[in-house]
């Protein structure tokens, strides 16, 4: 499907859906139809920019900039082939074999990638927030996470969608509601979509010194930096026949603490996305393998993380919560000209 065809049927998708727009205050949304797979829907808008955030998993679901879908997207009676656009808690990426050592004991959660024995993507992506603000810019989602087999720790959350003239920015944050430290990390999962048919002519300015090398399972084993290799994106050059599935970290920021991607489309509209110094951690993916039927390579997602793969056995990056302590993380897209 060309880009403008996705882009139409996303938009036809949506209106069909119902999607809740300009709502009052404190007024929340009414819901989609029934069967809709991403749950509530919620519609932003300022200037050049629409968004639409869904609340299973606090998704991203759509960003248009004057009509044009910037976003590898779906429409909302799809499940999303996964975790595209999805809010990552409480850990990003994978956890070996699902076994974690934290505070004196040894805990183990279910086995989500089964291929690889990981626990991937934590345990929030097909649960739905529930809205706390809706205005016509800006919409607020909260859950409240009980305590969960191999991870005991009940913590509540909130992502916070913003849109001004710039583009979209987004906010989460997560207390600790238990009695005990909590172990904690989170990601967002979002695809920028290529304006051509595959991502190959897409420049690409990546702003970090160092990559993590991997086994075959994706587990890292070890860092190394990224100059004299084909994962230096300092420069902004053409993804081309590069492939990726590889997290970086030391990242170089501006002076207001900002790490600072920008994505060149040709045929589409520009984009940087920014990250605050709560996210040390950017996993990109250039999309080579897609869950469903869809072609390979139509989108990348560079995820702001909080810890490293694999930081619950590692401790790399890894936020220790205290009893009624709050972390926030703070990310934002803006579209270039």
């Amino acid at each position: 499907m060309s880009p403008i065809s996705r882009r139409t049927a996303l938009t036809t998708a949506l209106t069909a859906a119902g999607v809740a727009t300009a709502a009052p205050a404190q007024a929340a949304p009414e819901p989609p139809p029934s069967g809709t797979a991403v749950g509530r829907l919620h519609e932003l808008r300022a200037g050049r920019h629409r968004v639409v955030v869904a609340g299973v998993a606090a998704t991203l679901l759509s960003w248009q900039v004057d009509g044009e879908e910037v976003l590898l997207t779906h429409g909302p009676d799809d499940p999303g082939e996964g975790y595209r656009g999805k809010t990552i808690l409480p850990w990003p990426n994978r956890i070996d074999r699902g076994r974690y050592s934290f505070g004196g004991r040894t805990w183990q959660v279910p086995i989500t990638e089964p291929s690889r024995d990981t626990a991937l993507h934590g345990l929030m992506n097909f649960v739905e927030w529930e809205p706390v603000h809706h205005r016509r810019d800006r919409v607020v989602l909260r859950y409240a996470l009980p305590p969960h087999y191999g991870y005991p720790f009940p913590m509540v959350f909130e992502a916070e969608y913003a849109v001004d003239d710039d583009g979209v920015r987004a906010t989460v944050t997560a207390r600790n509601t238990g009695r005990t430290p909590a172990p904690y990390g989170t990601a967002n999962h979002t695809y920028v979509a290529a304006a051509t048919d595959r991502i190959d002519d897409v420049v690409l300015e990546l702003p970090a010194r160092t990559y993590y090398r991997t086994d075959d399972r994706l587990i890292p084993v070890g860092t190394a930096p990224v100059a004299g290799t084909g994962y230096d994106f300092r420069t902004a050059r053409r993804i081309g026949a590069t492939t990726m599935d590889t997290a970086f970290t030391d990242l170089d920021r501006e002076r207001d603490g900002e790490a600072v991607v920008r994505m060149r489309r040709p045929g589409g509209v520009d984009v940087e996305l920014r990250v605050d110094r709560a996210h040390g951690y950017l996993q990109v993916y250039t999309d080579d393998s897609p869950e469903g039927e869809r072609p390979a390579r139509q989108g990348i997602t560079v995820e702001p993380m909080t810890c490293a793969p694999n930081a619950f056995v590692t401790g790399d990056g890894l936020v220790v919560l205290r009893p009624g302590e709050r972390h926030r993380a703070r990310w934002r897209y803006r579209a270039l000209g």
